[in-house]
């Protein structure tokens, strides 16, 4: 399996009901793309105060890296991403992706 974690430096400016939004059409690929296992989405409530900016996030775990590969593509992904890429600072620097292999 493979969990690609996606964490966000939202836009100051960037409302509740937009996270939520975008939050819900990440969950909603689950829907469109099959080999999604799991989608989870929130923001960061570690105590540690290293999260660097990026206080919000979402893990989606996939069935292997060709289900991956196959949804960085599809055009629902896109779709969602061109919106989070709109709603953080600094556009792509306001995104830290990880993927890891479990």
């Amino acid at each position: 399996m493979i969990r690609h974690c996606v964490f966000l430096r939202f836009k100051a400016a960037t409302q509740t009901a937009e996270k939520q939004a975008i939050y819900a059409g990440i969950t909603a690929l689950k829907d469109v793309i099959p080999g999604i296992v799991e989608v989870t989405c929130g923001p960061n409530v570690s105590p540690e105060g290293l999260d660097g900016g990026f206080v919000d996030g979402f893990i989606v775990t996939f069935e292997d890296a060709e289900v991956r590969d196959y949804y960085l593509q599809h055009p629902a992904h896109m779709e969602v991403a061109e919106r989070i890429v709109r709603a953080t600072d600094g556009g792509l620097s306001g995104l830290l992706v990880f993927d890891m292999e479990v």
